[in-house]
């Protein structure tokens, strides 16, 4: 079977997939359009988040038999039509869990002990002591909503601190050890940190609003290392200035393109994202929780694994 790769990846997803008899092909440059006209030469895809695989795509691969997305999520793929068309498809969260589960709790610890401001302000030549005093996390309710492969691997880096650890999620899911799964009510009347980690579905899209904000009993830290879709900014922004929220780690953002190419250029940046930029109580990374040097091997050899059990071949 011949693979078509529209974004490059880690050496070994070729090698593997060589190793199983496939025939690799790429095309990292090529629009969509171009690729569109010969994507029905090919058994297999593999992508990132280049484009959008739309149903037009879907069906215009007349001989497409799986698609391997080297990331988490299959938001950027039509389901519904992957589904009628019988393409299988093979995401990789198994690959890049870890990376996420560290950089949230090092997003966490970072604002709790204000080392991004204290790390600015020594630079320039600021010894400020008692304004960079931090707090600890021993004794916080962390409240995870979305507690699938992500979700999970942040509770178990949280498993080492003294904290409560409860979450939310729309299945029956059984806990780690030392955790708890609660209504979306009562995670919002307990929880003092919220950490995100959620794909972007109809469902998630602008659920952080004042609304949801608001039903919050206790003002609390946010963290969102899942879909930037998932938080209206400028309602954070509302909170943050209201003290509802104290402060936020943000990995992801609302206005961040699929392909994940920079925004930051715009000089017609939204007045709540020149906020976030400006504010001390929020650290910014640019959508790498998942991306780690590790995490982009592990990310190639998920997919090729279940390509090959999928196939019945031997990896």
């Amino acid at each position: 079977m011949k693979v078509l790769h529209i974004d490059t990846n880690h050496p070994c997803l070729i090698e593997g997939l060589a190793a199983l008899g496939f025939e690799n092909y790429v095309q990292y440059t090529a629009p969509k359009e171009a690729i569109l006209k010969i994507i029905s030469q090919y058994d297999g895809l593999i992508l990132r988040s280049r484009f959008p695989i739309d149903s037009a795509f879907l069906k215009a691969a007349t001989n497409l038999k799986f698609i391997g997305r080297v990331g988490a999520g299959l938001e950027n793929i039509d389901l519904a039509t992957a589904a009628e068309l019988g393409v299988f498809l093979a995401a990789a969260p198994e690959g890049n869990r870890n990376a996420v589960g560290e950089h949230s709790l090092g997003l966490l610890l970072a604002l709790f002990q204000k080392l991004h401001t204290a790390d600015q302000e020594v630079r320039q030549g600021i010894w400020d002591r008692s304004g960079n005093r931090g707090i600890e996390l021993d004794g916080q309710t962390v409240g995870i909503i979305g507690y699938g492969h992500m979700g999970q691997a942040f509770a178990k880096k949280l498993s080492g601190f003294d904290v409560e650890i409860i979450y939310h999620d729309l299945k029956e899911i059984p806990p780690l050890a030392g955790c708890s799964q609660v209504s979306l009510e009562t995670l919002q009347s307990r929880a003092t940190v919220l950490s995100l980690h959620l794909p972007q579905t109809p469902e998630t899209i602008g659920l952080v609003n004042t609304h949801f904000i608001s039903n919050f009993k206790n003002p609390f830290w946010l963290l969102n290392t899942g879909r930037g879709s998932a938080v209206v900014t400028a309602d954070l922004v509302k909170a943050i200035e209201k003290g509802q929220i104290k402060g936020a780690g943000l990995d992801v953002l609302e206005y961040e393109t699929s392909s994940f190419e920079s925004f930051l250029n715009d000089t017609n940046k939204p007045e709540a994202l020149r906020y976030l930029m400006e504010s001390k109580k929020v650290i910014l990374s640019p959508h790498v929780a998942g991306w780690t040097h590790e995490s982009h091997e592990k990310l190639a050899k998920t997919v090729v694994e279940k390509i090959a059990v999928h196939f019945g071949m031997s990896s």
